[in-house]
């Protein structure tokens, strides 16, 4: 029977391929997907799930299909959901990755200037010197977690900066994050009760603050722009939440796993960390090979709009599709010698993580930054971070992503 087989456990090649299901939080948490994604791309690029905690799904998992997918919002829409989680119909938080054009883009345009080239270059001397007290508070030849106190620490610090936010309560940040990506209904620990209410707080703190925002003459942080922007003042509450949500996740999780991740590739592939010792100059493309190599996000969600086929498949109007961005980093046909870890890669920023078209991530070069800066400043410090046992990693199909990473430091 299909209720049998535990697929974390299994050979990917041993099981009828229609019983496999890649969404199982589990596969992600133990580290044990890759398989089953390699064994999709070359025997079911184009894979129907019937039977998942989701529902039934389609996965794409080549590169070249989902390219194809995301410039294609026509038929295959953002506005349902951007997770194989259905929203419940009692707690709906639209945002504006979840729309497609136009609503999407005027709503996107409000915010982006805080991303803008301008404002980056402003923020480099904040992202550094943050990057420097983080790192010199650290502790030598000892043992703890670099999770908490770097990636979360460092990501919290700039989320609070574009934002505007009180920087003593910036934690707060990163546990409204974590409870919008980590709820039963997409697979994660946190009841749902849990779940809407600490979205409520947070719903709550940041109206106090946008209504502040509002007796203020506008500013370029994100919360001042939302507030005096002409199509996002007005927006009811929970689509105002929805859009926090999607700001605070988006500008958390990419940047704060690919911290976490790029320590535990180094450690992982030694020559390349030698090499990154040898020539710091390799820095700006080993970021890129970070965030392909961790994918922050394992998938995005596209609902059908219409019966089509696509990649030989026949599809029915409203079916989920979940353009699986960490199986497409991976598929050998798009990338040389994709299932490596190379930091001087001749092309690195060929890669899926941000996604593409019109919901490719506005924040795409603010992480590429934060995480230059940080091992730029690592590297004038320590010779090795070692990683000292076992990591855990959250449990999701979305997030890819970890809540413990024991390490040591070696100085120079």
């Amino acid at each position: 029977m299909a209720e049998a087989i535990v697929l974390e456990q299994s050979d990917p090649y041993s099981i009828p391929l229609d019983q496999i299901d890649v969404s199982k939080p589990e596969l992600m948490q133990s580290n044990t997907h890759w398989g089953y994604f390699e064994r999709l791309r070359k025997e079911s690029p184009v894979h129907y799930c019937k039977d998942s905690i989701f529902g039934p799904y389609w996965s794409l998992t080549r590169f070249k299909d989902i390219m194809d997918m995301e410039k294609n919002h026509k038929d295959f829409s953002s506005e349902t959901s951007i997770t194989l989680a259905d929203r419940p119909a009692d707690f709906q938080t639209p945002n504006f990755i979840s729309m497609d054009p136009p609503k999407h883009d005027v709503q996107r345009k409000t915010v982006q200037g805080v991303v803008a080239p301008v404002n980056l270059a402003k923020l480099e001397g904040t992202i550094r010197s943050r990057a420097a007290t983080i790192l010199d508070s650290l502790p030598i030849g000892e043992t703890f977690d670099w999770v908490d106190l770097v990636s979360v620490e460092l990501t919290t610090q700039m989320l609070a900066t574009i934002f505007d936010f009180p920087f003593e309560d910036r934690r707060k940040l990163t546990y409204w994050s974590d409870m919008a990506t980590s709820g039963e209904l997409a697979g994660g620990p946190t009841p749902e009760v849990v779940r809407r209410a600490a979205l409520m707080e947070c719903l709550d703190y940041f109206t106090k603050l946008r209504d502040e925002r509002l007796l203020e003459a506008p500013k370029p942080d994100l919360l001042s722009l939302l507030a005096h922007g002409k199509d996002t003042q007005d927006m009811p509450s929970m689509e105002f939440l929805g859009n926090l949500i999607l700001l605070i996740v988006g500008g958390n999780d990419t940047t704060r796993n690919s911290i976490s991740g790029g320590v535990l590739a180094l450690n992982e592939n030694p020559a390349e960390y030698e090499k990154l010792r040898t020539n710091r100059a390799h820095i700006p493309s080993m970021v890129s090979e970070i965030i392909r190599w961790q994918t922050p996000l394992a998938y995005m969600r596209r609902t059908a709009t219409r019966d089509l086929e696509f990649g030989g498949q026949k599809m029915q109007k409203g079916d989920k599709i979940a353009m699986w961005y960490v199986s497409g980093n991976r598929d050998e046909d798009a990338i040389e010698h994709a299932n490596e870890f190379i930091i001087d890669r001749a092309n690195p920023r060929h890669h899926l993580s941000f996604g593409f078209g019109v919901h490719r991530c506005m924040g795409n070069r603010l992480a590429e930054m934060q995480l230059r800066v940080l091992w730029e400043e690592i590297m004038d410090r320590f010779k090795f971070i070692e990683v000292v046992g076992e990591v855990e990693r959250v449990q999701s199909s979305f997030v890819r992503g970890y809540s413990s990473m024991p390490v040591k430091l070696h100085a120079w």
